[in-house]
């Protein structure tokens, strides 16, 4: 199988020959082999797990996302992702850099509502004089 893991921003990895691959959703986990039927998953933040003959076992953490297979080609597209040997080392990255990313992702959201309260506030008072 070809897999191909996208970010908003970039493509995280592009691998060929990947043997199996093991995906987490809300129902858990399951695996994909080459020959499965094609399908479609909503991911939740997790592990996600490849085989390629060649090169081992590969962690990926990711954020939520969908999974799309579609013959031969799996394409896995999420907003975060951290690859890793040692899962020990990748859930503390996954910790420190995920958690992180959610404290200014907050800040960010209050700062956005309060412009939009203001405007509305704004906007409101235009309209009554």
């Amino acid at each position: 199988m070809q897999l191909k893991i996208l970010l908003p921003f970039k493509v995280f990895a592009e691998q060929t020959g990947v043997t199996r691959i093991v995906a987490e959703t809300r129902e858990g986990s399951f695996g994909l082999l080459p020959h499965r039927l094609d399908c479609v998953a909503a991911l939740v933040p997790g592990i996600l797990i490849y085989q390629t003959a060649a090169g081992g076992e590969v962690l990926v953490a990711v954020d939520a996302g969908v999974l799309v297979k579609t013959g031969a080609e799996v394409l896995v597209s999420v907003r975060r992702a951290i690859a890793g040997t040692d899962l020990g080392q990748l859930h503390a990255a996954v910790e420190k850099e995920f958690l992180k990313f959610d404290e200014t992702e907050q800040s960010v959201r209050t700062a956005v509502a309060k412009l939009e309260s203001g405007f509305l506030r704004r906007f409101a008072t235009l309209q009554h004089e």
